[in-house]
């Protein structure tokens, strides 16, 4: 059942970020081969001005094995994971970089650190993961959120975790993504919460809490794609069989749903954490390179999205 297709960093992705300008990014404590050879490939395809931030000589000695030539790299000391994440949290904290990549550690030790208070990157919303994925050979993508931060969401929560992949497809250039709100059913019933909280999230768009989308929900995750399967439950919509958002209803289902989709149809699953003032690239530690340099790819066209909003504000 395990899928052979060749891994791909999507093309229009990639090819749209290496029109924009660098971003300089935080890498926290890269030091094995695969999170370093991903900082040298996103930096070799113009993504990233890379930081590499831990211990030095071991950096130094992996960049040797793989051939990068470390000249005009900046490299800070960090002796451990927890002092190369709070490192990188400070650095984007100062404006001194736009992004944050993680490296070899846990997710939970970085993002300690981004939500400490001295760090400066908090906002007013929650932060969350979008995946990001694709098929080899195919410019559809549809995002899945959340898989890896928010375990057992609240309605609030979901309503922040909306809010943030709404934006990303914002980014991308959806005007107005579609976004399902899944269950286990199409039908609100008390046995299943997940869809009591879709249906509260339906009618918190209707009043503009959510903006800038389609939502629907509870859909179920067939009448959700499948525009055959809504169609013969009489199911209607801008959204079903349609989906270019997937909310789930907790970590659970989500991590499920992306890990099928990579191991069993060969999609690559670019990760962002959304909701500080910078992005955080955060792929699973299995990911292949083709997903961290996507992941940088689409880190890049969200910065240039949030900029241009900036200057649209100013002037």
């Amino acid at each position: 059942m395990l899928s052979t297709l060749t891994r791909e960093c999507p093309p229009f992705l990639l090819e749209r970020a290496k029109r924009l300008p660098r971003v300089v990014t935080a890498v926290v404590n890269p030091v094995n081969e695969l999170s370093l050879a991903s900082a040298r490939q996103a930096c070799d395809e113009g993504l990233i001005e890379p930081i590499l931030v831990g211990d030095e000589a071991a950096l130094r000695a992996l960049a040797e094995r793989i051939g990068w030539d470390l000249h005009g790299i900046r490299l800070l000391q960090a002796d451990d994971d927890a002092q190369s994440a709070q490192a990188c949290a400070m650095l984007a904290g100062r404006g001194e970089a736009d992004a944050l990549m993680k490296g070899h550690l846990h997710t939970d030790v970085l993002l300690r650190a981004v939500l400490k208070r001295e760090a400066g990157l908090r906002t007013q919303s929650r932060l969350s993961h979008v995946f990001h994925m694709t098929l080899p050979g195919n410019d559809r993508a549809l995002c899945i959120t959340d898989a890896v931060i928010n375990v057992q969401p609240t309605l609030i929560d979901k309503l922040h975790i909306a809010r943030n992949a709404i934006e990303l497809m914002h980014a991308l250039g959806y005007a107005k993504p579609r976004m399902a709100i899944l269950s286990g059913t199409e039908e609100v019933t008390a046995a299943m919460p997940s869809s009591v909280d879709a249906a509260e999230l339906v009618k918190l768009a209707a009043i503009g809490a959510l903006g800038g989308a389609h939502i629907e929900g509870p859909l179920a995750f067939d009448n959700a794609v499948s525009l055959e399967a809504a169609q013969i439950k009489g199911i209607t919509g801008e959204v079903a069989g349609n989906a270019d958002i997937l909310l789930v209803p907790n970590l659970e289902a989500g991590n499920f749903l992306f890990k099928q989709m990579v191991y069993f149809m060969g999609a690559t699953a670019a990760g962002l954490v959304l909701g500080a003032r910078v992005p955080i690239i955060i792929t699973s530690r299995a990911d292949p390179l083709e997903a961290r340099l996507a992941s940088c790819a689409l880190a890049s066209i969200f910065i240039d999205h949030q900029r241009g909003r900036l200057h649209e504000r100013a002037s």
